[in-house]
């Protein structure tokens, strides 16, 4: 039967073989040099103001400290399974008064024990090495689950403070186009007092004043969530949570390349979660099946006690040493199929969790695929943000020159005028999106987490 329990670990620990993986990413960029992320790839963008706000949340964010003690939790778990596998001593200590009083006298005796006792349980099915292991395996998936939850926070700390900058500067935009639609206005204005323009053209240029005054009453409203949203990643009340305005070409993008597709399962804390997780489900296997098998107890215990020997057929009064030798049999003849049922079910969970982990390398692969395409396509994309937004401001000032001269007409000037205002804002939407691809790749890469040893 134990030959069985061992040749029964031989396909779940085959089952963890990863499947298939591909040779490269396809979305990899051509030439690009291979370089995985550092622990602190966040520095790479210069900012010290993103710096101290990632600090900030590893300290005082409520998730992650409750990650950090479930890691405490499973540590303690795990030494308490391994406690089981050597034997446990206790120390006892008794003393009893026993008195009577019949027809034929009376009589009283003092008795008490100062003992050492000892229990084993001799592990031939390994049921107690498994559950050790099993508990080994749930303590690195805590830890997992930390450091994933940690990247992630760090991501989204990344994610959060490039939203507020990225607002605040389409909101400088839409300032400096309400400026310009109030320039505009004028012109209009004049032509209308000298009879040049029409009240439909005050009307509609008075329109796009209005709708330039409500976008930046709309981008404040977004910015205000965005920071309200970021002050609770870093474990700050929104009260009081201010970030100093920052140029988005201020910051610098971290030169990051996926290496082989294979060597990312050493680097996805959540992907080490999945196998750590399963290899504990695969050690709960070995304890339902080794608990369905008799199990071995030696006990033994010795001391001093008075009366040295307290037996039913013979008894030696006086304090002497005493020791007592025992050990038991148990095996389980009917449990209406409890044991089974248990077994059933710790397979059952063995086989979820293999889908798991096997789902949670595809879910690596597509990250980083995602994030390396959607760099590639915003590399492709840069020259003509830049000629859009060059010759969206020519063609506006262009217009606006003609108008006021008289030899162009409103409508035109007012499409140059909303162009020129969507281009600018697209452009600070690329640099945005730019910077969150970013971050995606480093995080889809592992953000510099490594297999521990």
């Amino acid at each position: 039967m134990g030959s069985m329990l061992i040749a029964g670990c031989a396909p779940e620990m085959a089952r963890r073989t990863p499947p298939e993986m591909p040779a490269a990413f396809e979305a990899a960029r051509y030439g690009a040099v291979s370089g995985w992320p550092s622990r602190d790839w966040y520095r790479s963008f210069s900012s010290e103001q993103l710096d101290d706000l990632v600090e900030q949340a590893s300290r005082r964010n409520g998730d992650l400290a409750q990650a950090r003690a479930r890691v405490v939790q499973a540590d303690a778990r795990a030494r308490i399974a391994g406690a089981a596998i050597l034997p446990s001593v206790d120390a006892q200590g008794n003393a009893s008064h026993l008195a009577g009083h019949s027809s034929a006298g009376s009589g009283h005796e003092t008795d008490w024990s100062a003992l050492l006792s000892a229990s084993y349980e001799i592990d031939f099915w390994g049921k107690n090495r498994a559950a050790a292991r099993s508990a080994v395996s749930l303590t690195s998936a805590a830890r997992a689950e930390r450091d994933a939850l940690a990247l992630t926070l760090l991501a989204g700390v990344a994610d959060g403070y490039f939203q507020v900058l990225a607002l605040g500067a389409r909101m400088a935009i839409a300032h400096s186009n309400l400026e310009t639609a109030r320039r505009v206005l004028a012109v209009v204005q004049a032509r209308y007092d000298a009879g040049a323009a029409g009240p439909i053209e005050l009307a509609s240029q008075k329109a796009a004043l209005d709708a330039a005054a409500l976008a930046i009453s709309e981008l404040a409203q977004q910015q205000q969530e965005a920071r309200a949203a970021l002050a609770v990643l870093v474990g700050h009340t929104p009260e009081g949570f201010a970030i100093h305005s920052e140029a988005l070409d201020a910051l610098t993008e971290p030169r990051v390349a996926p290496g082989l597709p294979a060597d990312l399962l050493t680097r996805r804390p959540d992907v080490f979660l999945a196998e750590s997780s399963l290899a504990a489900a695969d050690a709960d296997v070995a304890v339902a099946r080794a608990a369905m098998l008799p199990s071995v107890t030696l006990t033994a215990a010795g001391g001093v006690q008075n009366p040295a020997l307290n037996a039913a057929v013979l008894a030696l009064p006086g304090a002497g040493p005493t020791l007592a030798l025992g050990g038991s049999l148990t095996q389980s003849i009917f449990d209406h199929g409890r044991l089974k049922a248990q077994r059933h079910e710790a397979e059952a969970k063995s086989e979820e969790l293999l889908a798991a982990y096997h789902g949670s390398i595809l879910t690596a692969l597509s990250d980083t695929e995602n994030a390396l395409a959607a760099l590639r396509h915003l590399d492709e994309a840069r020259e003509y943000q830049a000629e859009a937004l060059t010759q969206g401001e020519r063609a506006f000032e262009g217009a606006r020159l003609r108008y006021q001269a008289g030899s162009g007409d409103y409508l035109t000037l007012l499409e140059a005028q909303r162009s020129l205002y969507a281009t600018r804002d697209q452009s600070i939407r690329y640099k945005l999106a730019r910077l969150e691809a970013l971050v995606a790749l480093c995080k889809a890469l592992g953000g510099g987490w490594t297999v521990p040893a």
